[in-house]
């Protein structure tokens, strides 16, 4: 399970993301609203963690904007002991949990297995389109021109990347950090060749659809009729 931790106390949110690691989930940590906001609306992250006291952008217009913007993504918000106004507030704007800060992190565990299961149930057929091909986020399968490819895991959270945020590049230290994690050791080489094995896979099922090397900024996924650069 990928879980993004939105938290600016640095020190809470990596040992927290700490113990998320030993318990076999992949964090990734941002310690400001703006930066908060930026990664939940990837749309890429099983649950988000999110505070509601954060410098630039507070959890609660974070949240708001998430559910504007139809990121459907669990959220467990992060609110003051006691403070009901900010639980209701919250759970109003679209959280799924919250929990009182400060939480124990067995507590956090069991909050998030919760999420996980229910996610589980409620999305049965994840399924992303874009021009003439569909993504099926949970077989990992890509339909198009009635044929099928079963993606590696890493073709489809690229894809699946690439589908969320189709209306801008996004560059290859983004690629890195959302597919590989922020700790990796991955270089823009691996991206490259990732690229390069779902651009061969999309040309067999679409005539479209294609990834756009935008120089210099990174990539984006367009439909045929704008120039599509080879990497």
């Amino acid at each position: 399970m990928k879980v993004l931790y939105v938290e600016d106390e640095k020190y809470m949110a990596r040992a927290v993301a700490q113990v998320l690691k030993r318990n076999n989930y992949t964090a990734d940590l941002a310690y400001d609203g703006e930066s908060g906001l930026d990664l939940a609306l990837s749309g890429v992250y099983d649950v988000v963690i999110l505070d509601i006291m954060l410098p630039t952008r507070d959890g609660v217009s974070i949240l708001r904007e998430m559910r504007k913007q139809n990121v459907t993504t669990p959220v467990i918000l992060l609110t003051a002991k006691g403070e009901t106004e900010d639980k209701v507030k919250g759970l109003d704007s679209g959280a799924d949990d919250y929990l009182a800060k400060p939480f124990q992190t067995d507590e956090l565990m069991a909050r998030l297995r919760a999420l996980g299961r229910r996610k589980e149930l409620i999305i049965t057929n994840d399924t992303l389109a874009f021009g003439d091909v569909e993504l099926n986020c949970n077989t990992l399968d890509l339909f198009g021109n009635g044929q099928t490819f079963h993606l590696t895991l890493k073709e489809s959270r690229l894809l699946e990347l690439l589908i969320l945020n189709r209306d801008h590049a996004i560059s290859a230290n983004t690629i890195i950090e959302r597919i590989w994690g922020w700790d990796s050791e991955a270089e823009d080489s691996h991206v490259q060749v990732q690229i390069a094995f779902l651009r061969k896979k999309l040309s067999l099922l679409s005539r479209r659809v294609k990834i756009k090397t935008v120089r210099g900024v990174g990539y984006m996924l367009i439909e045929s009729g704008e120039d599509a650069d080879a990497v």
